[in-house]
């Protein structure tokens, strides 16, 4: 009987003890119920408070007023003036012949310039090939640089092979086949009168060929072609087989035979008459059309052209000395044996007369046909003749004498 009592007791106890351990259990998940629902309304609380101050600080932002954003860096332009608009392009240019008549024939409306310019002569070669009388030239031109302007028109089959002095380096112009007496080297003429134009400096243009010759110093020629107030384009009414007889009447109403005209094709001008050669859109076709074969318009298109409009400032001669006197369709060659002191000086004095009857003491500056071989004679003599300037290998810039000789 006292065992189940002390049984009893101790199930008793146990059970007792159980209850506890629920309860104290219950109360611990209690607890952590409360904690955790504390806790997410804690943070939820927060986050609430975080996304208002977020968007309060945004409306405030947006409601201020925008600063503009800074412009990129702007890349510094180099002033273009003047000088550098009127700088005329690379002799090796890329424009075709309309595109450079085009743009040679522009000029100013306004005859004063703005800046200081120095007149220059436009020394316009026509050649086959080299040069071959450049050593000569080479003194002709040397210690004057700033004072002439080189162009050189050969054929584009040559390949430059023959060694080039310095004055003459760099100075072909893009050229194309020329032909003796065709109408093609009208357009060579042309061309080379559009490259000088595009130098404004350029006031007077002259064109030579391989075998001229010059019979006076630098000096003497600049001032006698900067101080001329004509033009040098022979012209004359020739009434023969080869003058008139060369015209067409399928060049009328343009050009009647009362105007035409025959003359040497080595000329001398002032840019005004260069100007009118190059832009000339009416008289030009014209002999390309009808002036073919036997015409040789060489011999008739600028002495025609000039004669009907620009007459009255020419000389009707020209300035460069042709010997004619043997006949025949081409002038005479001279060789090595003929390069004399006294030839050249009676090329030099020889006279000449003016439209007005008035005589010159100069008449010719340059004379041609000198074959190749007369080079070694004439870089002689010339220094004697010519009386070039010689400077020492440091030369002074000094302007030609503006004396004019005539």
């Amino acid at each position: 009987m006292k065992g189940s009592s002390n049984q009893y007791q101790t199930n008793y106890v146990s059970k007792i003890f159980n209850v506890q351990l629920h309860f104290i259990n219950l109360l611990t998940y209690l607890l952590i119920l409360v904690f955790g629902l504390t806790l997410g309304i804690i943070i939820s609380f927060y986050l609430k408070e975080c996304t208002f101050s977020l968007q309060f600080t945004q409306l405030s932002l947006s409601s201020l007023p925008r600063t503009p954003p800074l412009p990129p860096p702007v890349a510094k332009q180099e002033r273009v003036g003047l000088k550098d608009f009127l700088k005329p392009p690379p002799i090796v240019h890329d424009m075709d012949d309309e595109e450079l008549l085009w743009r040679a024939s522009m000029t100013a409306k306004i005859n004063e310039y703005p800046f200081e310019r120095v007149p220059k002569v436009a020394f316009m070669f026509l050649t086959r090939g080299p040069v071959f009388l450049a050593p000569l030239w080479e003194q002709f031109f040397k210690g004057h640089e700033g004072y002439y302007s080189i162009y050189v028109h050969s054929n584009p089959s040559y390949n430059g092979s023959y060694p080039e002095t310095p004055v003459f380096s760099g100075r072909r112009i893009p050229s194309k086949e020329v032909a003796w007496g065709n109408v093609n080297m009208i357009e060579a003429e042309r061309r080379l009168l559009s490259n000088a134009l595009l130098d404004i400096s350029n006031q007077r243009f002259v064109l030579l060929s391989e075998s001229c010759i010059p019979l006076f110093n630098f000096s003497t020629i600049y001032s006698y072609l900067i101080n001329s107030t004509e033009n040098y384009v022979m012209a004359f009414d020739d009434p023969s087989g080869v003058g008139r007889g060369r015209y067409s009447i399928q060049m009328l109403p343009e050009v009647s035979l009362k105007q035409w005209r025959k003359g040497f094709q080595w000329f001398e001008m002032d840019r005004e008459l260069a100007l009118g050669v190059v832009s000339d859109r009416i008289y030009f076709p014209v002999f390309q059309q009808y002036c073919k074969g036997s015409c040789y318009a060489d011999e008739h298109y600028l002495p025609t052209f000039v004669s009907i409009k620009f007459w009255e400032g020419n000389s009707n001669r020209s300035l460069t000395w042709v010997d004619w006197s043997k006949g025949g369709p081409h002038p005479a060659h001279f060789l090595r044996s003929d390069v004399t002191v006294e030839f050249l000086e009676r090329l030099r004095n020889k006279k000449c007369k003016y439209n007005n009857g008035n005589s010159t003491n100069a008449c010719f500056l340059f004379a041609r046909k000198f074959l190749p071989s007369t080079l070694s004679r004439l870089l002689k003599i010339a220094p004697q003749v010519m009386q070039f300037e010689h400077y020492d290998d440091r030369p002074k810039k000094q302007k030609p004498s503006l004396k004019p000789i005539i």
